[in-house]
C-alpha cells in the first residue's frame, strides 16, 4: 500500500476507496472543467483522488463550499512535484502550462490527461501555428476522442482530450468518413454555453454582453477548425457561436454524402461507430436538444438527409463541461484503466 506524500492534502470522502487504488491527481481544480472533475472523480470507485490543485502557486488550502458532502478534502496551491507522486494526472490547466509541465510528468513515469488543446495537433506546423507552446514537444499523445480512438487510448502515456466542439462535430461526422460516405466539404455551424469560455472573465462574457445575445466569433480563425479537419480529412468551414447558456452545446453539420448513398447507408455507418458506445445516443430523425443531454456525459445525433440531392444535415449535442471536457476525460481514464467506461460517470 502506499503512504500517503506529506505535502498533499487529507482526503475524506464518503465510502472512500481504498488507498491501493490508482492515485489521480488535478490540477486546474478551481476552473469549471477542474471543478467537474472533482466532482466526478471524488466517488469513482476505481481510483483514489490523491491531490486537487489550483492553476497558481501561491495561496493557502481551501475548502469549496460547492464540494460540501462531496469531497471533503482542500484545493491545494500547484505543486509539479505532487502531480509527479500520483500514477495519473488530469491537467485542466492554460495551454503554456501543459506544455511546460507534460514532459517532466511523462518522464516520471505518469500518465496525463490533458484538458487543453496543446497536444490535439499532431502536424507540427498546424501546433506551431495554433499551440506553439506545445509545438517543441516530441512525443506521441492520442486523440481522445473516445469511440473512435479507444484502443490506442488503453496504453497511452498522453491523451490529448477533444474539445468540446470538435468532440460534438467528430461524434457526427467521423462515422460517415470513416464509411467513405462524405462527398466534398463540410461546414459545422455550433453554438456553446458560456462556461465554455473558461472561468476567467472577459468582455465577450460579460453578462451584460451576454444576457439576451447571441454572437459568432473567430470565423476562419479558430483553432478548433484543424482539429476537426485532421479527424476528417477535409476541409471544414467551423462558425462557433456564443449563446447566453450557462452549459451545453449544440451543432449542426452541413455535408453531401457520395452519389448512391441511401438512408440505410447512413443508418449503418452510425450503429456500426456506435453500437457498444454507451454515451453516445443515436437519435436518428429526432433531432436531439441541449436540455436532453445536460449535465450528463452523453453525446446525442440525430440527422435528416435529402436522398434527391445528397445533402444531409445533422444535429450533435453534448455538456461542454461533461462530455465536451471533464467527463470525456474520466471516459478516456476508464478505458485507461481498463475500467467500465461508465465508471463514475452518473447517467
Amino acid at each position: 500500500m502506499t503512504s500517503p506524500r506529506p505535502s498533499l492534502s487529507s482526503v475524506q470522502v464518503p465510502s472512500a476507496p481504498a488507498a491501493g487504488l490508482p492515485r489521480v491527481g488535478i490540477a486546474g481544480a478551481t476552473g469549471f472543467a477542474g471543478r467537474e472533475l472533482v466532482r466526478i472523480l471524488a466517488g469513482h470507485p476505481g481510483v483514489r483522488l490523491e491531490t486537487a490543485m489550483s492553476s497558481g502557486t501561491s495561496g493557502s488550502p481551501r475548502a469549496l463550499p460547492g464540494f460540501a458532502r462531496i469531497w471533503d478534502g482542500e484545493v491545494v496551491p500547484f505543486s509539479a512535484d505532487a502531480l509527479a507522486a500520483t500514477d495519473i494526472a488530469l491537467l485542466a490547466l492554460p495551454d503554456a502550462a501543459a506544455a511546460g509541465l507534460v514532459p517532466g510528468l511523462i518522464g516520471a513515469g505518469v500518465r496525463v490527461i490533458d484538458l487543453s488543446g496543446t497536444f490535439r495537433l499532431h502536424d507540427v506546423e498546424a501546433r506551431r501555428r495554433w499551440y506553439p507552446d506545445g509545438a517543441s514537444y516530441a512525443g506521441a499523445s492520442v486523440y481522445g476522442l473516445t469511440e473512435h480512438h479507444r484502443e490506442a487510448i488503453r496504453t497511452a502515456r498522453l491523451v490529448a482530450n477533444p474539445g468540446c466542439y470538435p468532440t460534438a462535430a467528430l461524434v457526427a461526422l467521423q462515422p460517415l468518413a470513416a464509411a467513405g460516405l462524405l462527398d466534398g466539404d463540410v461546414a459545422v455551424d455550433a453554438k456553446s454555453g458560456i462556461s465554455g469560455a473558461g472561468r476567467t472573465p472577459t468582455e465577450r462574457t460579460h453578462f451584460s454582453e451576454c444576457h439576451g445575445n447571441v454572437a459568432a466569433y473567430g470565423v476562419f480563425e479558430h483553432r478548433h477548425t484543424p482539429e476537426i479537419e485532421q479527424a476528417l480529412g477535409r476541409t471544414v468551414t467551423f462558425v462557433p457561436h456564443l449563446v447566453p447558456l450557462d452549459r451545453g452545446l449544440l451543432a449542426t453539420s452541413y455535408a453531401r454524402v457520395r452519389p448512391g448513398t441511401t438512408a440505410g447507408d447512413i443508418a449503418a455507418a452510425f450503429e456500426a461507430a456506435y453500437a457498444g458506445a454507451p454515451f453516445v445516443r443515436v437519435t436518428g430523425e429526432a433531432l436531439p436538444e441541449i436540455k436532453h443531454v445536460a449535465h450528463t456525459n452523453f453525446c446525442d445525433v440525430g440527422w435528416r438527409f435529402d436522398a434527391a440531392t445528397g445533402r444531409l444535415v445533422l444535429v450533435s449535442c453534448l455538456d461542454n463541461l461533461v462530455k465536451g471536457a471533464a467527463g470525456q476525460a474520466v471516459q478516456n481514464l476508464n478505458v485507461m484503466l481498463d475500467l467500465d467506461e461508465r465508471t463514475g460517470l452518473r447517467p
